[in-house]
């Protein structure tokens, strides 16, 4: 008789791995932080693909019009296995990007490992972008939606935080900067806050600091057991775009990058060699270190001084590459 199933990956209790391939994943997450709603913004829900059930978020100022105004695509964190746009921390930093960046932002959902390892999330983020090329070409006049009326199309810009700053590093790559293929939409920037990356050798920072407050590295490779295919390892290309066995980016055209990342973040190394190395192969890319902050520093406290300081570099990112 053999033996009854048991857990062989726990994440806090809300998403657990059983022997037998069983996931448990508890309804609700439980958040801390209360759902900001000041009147400031105006949001409302999307399905943007009936298929997998996927829906958007658009956020808009809620005074003035919208014509003209930027688009920030905006990739939610929770390592492949958790999140939403419904998470009270995401969608308050989506209300605080909106009105201090003065633009439309646009945040999807994509599906959630291990029910749906990757590249299930980089699958649905680049259908979310074809979505919006849609829209832009109102291909669909039905289903146009009358918020991204008078939109500037040509001025869209991804940021990606934790393992949505991954999924943008991979759109990046994969619309590289020319393609014709998301046209009349025109991705200007890409910027990574603390990019989820990983790979089968520890950085320094990776072994002489493994612990923040929160996270630490047995989370982070927990979460990558769970979100890569049976048989991939940390040197997987989605998990380490600068590996031994990831795409040689020399000849591929890349849009201007910013990568933020916090001077006390286990990953503080590894995001540092991937601009030094994107740097050497002539991209445009700026890497921000903030002394001193930790992992999610910015999305969880969006409304820090902190936070005031990198949406001022991401203003002057934007209108820098917006000509």
């Amino acid at each position: 008789m053999g033996s009854l199933p048991h857990v062989v990956e726990d994440c806090f209790g809300l998403l657990q791995l059983y022997s037998d391939g069983t996931i448990y994943r508890k309804p609700d997450v439980p958040c801390a932080t209360s759902i900001l709603d000041d009147d400031s913004v105006l949001y409302k829900d999307l399905l943007f693909d009936s298929k997998r059930n996927l829906c958007l978020r658009i956020y808009k100022p809620s005074s003035g019009s919208i014509k003209n105004l930027p688009i920030i695509f905006y990739l939610h964190g929770g390592g492949f296995c958790f999140g939403s746009f419904t998470f009270p921390h995401f969608h308050n930093f989506c209300v605080r990007i909106t009105t201090a960046l003065n633009a439309v932002v646009i945040a999807p959902d994509h599906r959630l490992a291990p029910e749906h390892q990757l590249p299930a999330a980089f699958d649905d983020a680049c259908l979310a972008m074809k979505w919006l090329k849609e829209q832009a070409m109102h291909e669909n006049v039905e289903n146009v939606d009358p918020w991204l009326t008078g939109v500037d199309f040509d001025r869209v810009f991804v940021l990606g935080d934790s393992s949505g700053g991954n999924l943008a590093h991979h759109l990046a790559v994969r619309f590289e900067a020319g393609s014709m293929e998301l046209a009349p939409v025109r991705v200007r920037g890409y910027v990574l806050v603390a990019p989820f990356f990983g790979g089968s050798v520890r950085t320094k920072s990776e072994q002489e600091h493994p612990c923040e407050a929160f996270w630490n590295l047995e989370m982070y490779d927990r979460f990558w057991r769970l979100s890569i295919p049976v048989g991939s390892t940390f040197d997987d290309p989605l998990v380490n775009p600068i590996g031994p066995y990831s795409q040689s980016l020399e000849n591929v055209p890349l849009d201007p990058i910013m990568v933020v990342v916090g001077g006390g973040e286990i990953l503080r190394d590894r995001l540092e060699d991937y601009a030094t190395r994107l740097k050497e192969l002539g991209k445009k890319i700026e890497f921000l270190e903030f002394e001193g902050q930790q992992h999610s520093f910015f999305t969880d406290h969006p409304f820090s001084e902190v936070a005031d300081e990198v949406i001022q570099h991401i203003r002057d990112f934007i209108i820098y590459n917006s000509n």
